[in-house]
């Protein structure tokens, strides 16, 4: 799919300012067909507060709980806009020397996003409190975008997310990359993310 593009999902994010509460880009997605979905695909879930840090989520279910959950050092907004130019491709980074631990146990990681460094995070041993309402309110859904309710006022902003369905693909025990199941089944990947540890 081209740069320009912008289908599925993405898409819906230029619909964000539009909604102002729940799960609605849920209804309006509507239920994937069956065939589109991998039995062993993967659930991963981007989503923050507008004016602050954006998480991801990894999940083998989107009723499970996350087997990998990272604040990622780059804000939510800045996220919606290079998701407006339709690809996007974000790279975590593991220096540790050290092969004992599997690749999505290891703490810390070097963050990218389209080629561009953006800091480093901690994965996270525990969800905080806002996490595990995010995760709970999302219990029933496979794959939309849009704004949550908040459990609280906030000064920064609305509560949004995004959760789609993705390829998972370990290249080695140093390696993974997980490329996004378009709703349509057409196009290629408009999200994609790379786990490696440099050895």
């Amino acid at each position: 799919m081209g740069g320009g593009g912008g289908g599925g999902i993405f898409r819906m994010f230029k619909l964000l300012p539009m909604l102002t509460s729940g799960c609605k880009m849920v209804a309006l997605l509507g239920r994937p067909s069956k065939g589109l979905l991998s039995d062993k695909a993967t659930t991963i879930t981007l989503f923050g507060y507008r004016r602050g840090r954006v998480s991801l989520a990894i999940q083998e279910d989107p009723r499970s709980a996350p087997i990998f959950l990272i604040e990622l050092p780059m804000l939510t907004s800045s996220l919606h806009k290079e998701m407006a130019s339709g690809l996007v491709k974000i790279a975590l980074e593991s220096e540790t020397r050290s092969h004992k631990k599997k690749l999505i146990e290891e703490y810390v990681w070097a963050v990218y996003c389209n080629g561009r460094k953006s800091g480093y995070s901690i994965r996270r041993k525990q969800s905080s409190d806002d996490e595990r309402h995010v995760m709970q309110l999302l219990r029933g859904v496979s794959m939309g975008a849009g704004v949550l309710p908040c459990e609280k006022e906030t000064a920064e902003g609305e509560l949004t997310y995004m959760r789609a369905r993705f390829e998972r693909v370990v290249g080695s025990k140093d390696s993974e990359a997980l490329y996004m199941i378009n709703p349509d089944g057409t196009g290629g990947p408009e999200l994609s993310i790379f786990l490696v540890r440099v050895k």
